[in-house]
């Protein structure tokens, strides 16, 4: 039995990534709401039931591309700040994570808008990102608990409490500065900004 979303063949793996391309096109264009499956075959020049033999409903390709979406902006995490070959020190490692982070952010503002709109009354959307914030929090929270070992971080410090409030921050401060445009600073002045308030608040020295 062929399930759907699961193509055979390298081919209908191609056609699967067209979908999900296009459908992130016209989420970016119109919104979840007004975006039509028709609207998503068309700019993927399939056709309409090309669209049933992969996804089963708008809603299923809106969770797929909003994952993917944040397991990219998420990817410095385990590219720089955790990468356990890396030499750097830690508050150099942290903003080297926080510029791809809000890079990354700025080139899928639009679409990000649309994620935190649907995510605050989608379950399944708002439930992955849960899943996938606490993933990630418990590892930075390790993280933390690391550099205290090493007498790099302020050992009053909670890991799990600085975690979790460090990664709001990171997450809520880009929606209302690339999103809403409800900060006004340059991208490096951002970057500078919260990478300052990440060492200051884990009490990382020099």
């Amino acid at each position: 039995m062929t399930l759907t979303g699961s193509p055979r063949s390298r081919k209908g793996e191609q056609t699967r990534e067209r979908l999900l391309d296009a459908a992130k096109a016209i989420f970016e264009e119109q919104g979840f709401l007004e975006a039509r499956i028709s609207d998503i075959s068309e700019r993927a020049g399939l056709s309409h039931g090309s669209f049933y033999y992969y996804f089963d409903s708008k809603e299923q390709v809106f969770r797929e591309v909003a994952a993917a979406v944040d397991d990219q902006l998420a990817a410095p995490l385990g590219d720089v700040i955790l990468s356990p070959g890396s030499r750097e020190l830690p508050r150099a490692r942290i903003r080297e994570a926080i510029r791809r982070h809000f890079e990354s952010y700025r080139d899928e503002a639009r679409i990000m808008g649309v994620i935190e709109q649907v995510s605050r009354y989608d379950q399944q959307v708002g439930a992955a990102r849960d899943e996938r914030n606490q993933r990630y929090g418990v590892q930075v929270a390790d993280s933390i608990r690391h550099l205290q070992a090493r007498n790099l971080a302020d050992p009053m410090l909670d890991p799990v409490i600085a975690a979790a409030a460090l990664g709001a921050l990171t997450y809520r401060f880009a929606e209302l500065w690339l999103v809403q445009g409800g900060v006004d600073c340059t991208l490096d002045e951002g970057i500078e900004q919260v990478a300052q308030l990440f060492v200051n608040a884990l009490g990382l020295g020099d």
